[in-house]
């Protein structure tokens, strides 16, 4: 089998398609964890904890921002229910539009 027939057989479209599935289920699990993080009130000091907040403040696009989300909260636990909320958002939007992009690129869709 020879590279023609390999490109030709849609293999590549069908590996792009889980790769973007893939992608947007990360971007939506690291929203998730954040969350959870914040809603745990995880020490930020931590590098992990640091690393995966970081993580979910840069795949949340600036549209699900914990301090200027879709959704702003104040007074008592605000920051947790930002980051629930907003983040929570994200993470179904990335979810529900990983699963278009993949249905999108699949061969026989």
């Amino acid at each position: 089998m020879g590279i023609k027939d390999r490109l030709s057989s849609g293999s590549w479209r069908t590996r792009v398609a889980q790769l973007l599935w893939t992608l947007c289920v990360l971007a939506a699990l690291v929203l998730a964890v954040g969350a959870l993080l914040v809603a745990i009130d995880a020490n930020e000091d931590n590098g992990l904890v640091s690393l995966v907040l970081s993580a979910a403040d840069a795949v949340d696009l600036g549209v699900f921002s914990r301090e200027n989300g879709i959704r702003e909260f104040s007074g008592e636990s605000a920051e947790t229910k930002n980051a629930l909320v907003n983040w929570g958002l994200g993470a179904v939007v990335y979810l529900l539009v990983g699963r278009l992009l993949e249905r999108v690129v699949r061969p026989g869709a």
